[in-house]
Order: C-alpha cells, then structure tokens, then sequence
C-alpha cells in the first residue's frame, strides 16, 4: 500500500492507491487548512484553492495522479511542487509538506530528516489478506474440479 509521509506532523500514514489525497489527510486528523481555508472551504471541489500541500519527494515516478484542469489553473502563479489536495490521487508512496505557504520551526532539519527514511515503494498489485489469498486458490481448485466433471 502507498504511504504518505505528512513532513509537517512527522507521520506516514498507509492509503489504498488511487485514494484522494484530501480525504487520507482528513481521515488521520491532518489540518491541510490555514485560518483562511477553515472559514470557507469548498469540501474538497477545488474552488477555494485552500488545500495547498508541497510534494517533498516522490517513490519513482508518478506517485501522484496528474495535474487537473482545475489544478492547472488555480495554481498557475504557484510553485510547480505545489499540488491541491482535493484533486490528487496517490498512487505509489510520497512525502508531502501540508500548508507549505506557512512556516513552521526547524523546517530544513525535519525535511532532512524524513528524507532520511526511504518511502516504501507502494503497490505492485491490489492489496489482497493472506486469507484471501488462500480463499482465491481454494476456490480456483473447485471451479476447476467442477469444469472437468462437466466436461
């Protein structure tokens, strides 16, 4: 599973992959807004441009869902690392800096440190129980069992 590492609050946090990155920041207690953005909101139609997050660094390529037309238009005087939680997907794990348009104390020494951690890459695959897994090949063996009677 893709884990997001919040740089800011010193925690990774496991997602699905394709998961909005808004809702998992939501989900796990995260504040993605400043005073402006808890006053006025959009929830999540990327309207409000409140959501900001900073991408730190990637696990290889395309951790992230690409840029939307909203994005590309509310952020057009925006640094290019700068993504609008509401309208990105995780795919593979990344390390993102929340409400990167304020400050917050010893920023260099925490970005270097959660640099430090590798990122798991993320998912090759749909995460499946071991039991299901178990389950899946049981049921294989049946089906096929079933086939050769009729056959």
């Amino acid at each position: 599973m893709p884990v997001v590492r919040f740089v800011r609050e010193g925690r990774d946090v496991e997602c699905n992959p394709g998961e909005n990155l808004r809702e998992v920041a939501r989900r796990e207690g995260m504040e993605l807004y400043g005073l402006k953005g808890q006053l006025g909101n959009c929830g999540g139609c990327g309207q409000c441009v409140t959501c900001f997050v900073a991408v730190v660094e990637e696990s290889g390529g395309n951790a992230l869902s690409p840029r939307t037309t909203v994005e590309i238009t509310k952020l057009r005087r925006r640094p290019m690392n700068w993504r609008l939680a509401c309208q990105t997907l995780v795919e593979r794990s990344v390390m993102v800096l929340t409400r990167p348009q304020m400050r917050f104390p010893d920023a260099e020494s925490r970005l270097e440190a959660a640099r430090q951690a590798p990122l798991p890459r993320g998912p090759l695959a749909w995460p499946m129980a071991p039991d299901e897994c178990r389950n899946n090949e049981v049921l294989d063996g049946a089906l096929a069992a079933t086939a050769d009677d009729e056959g």
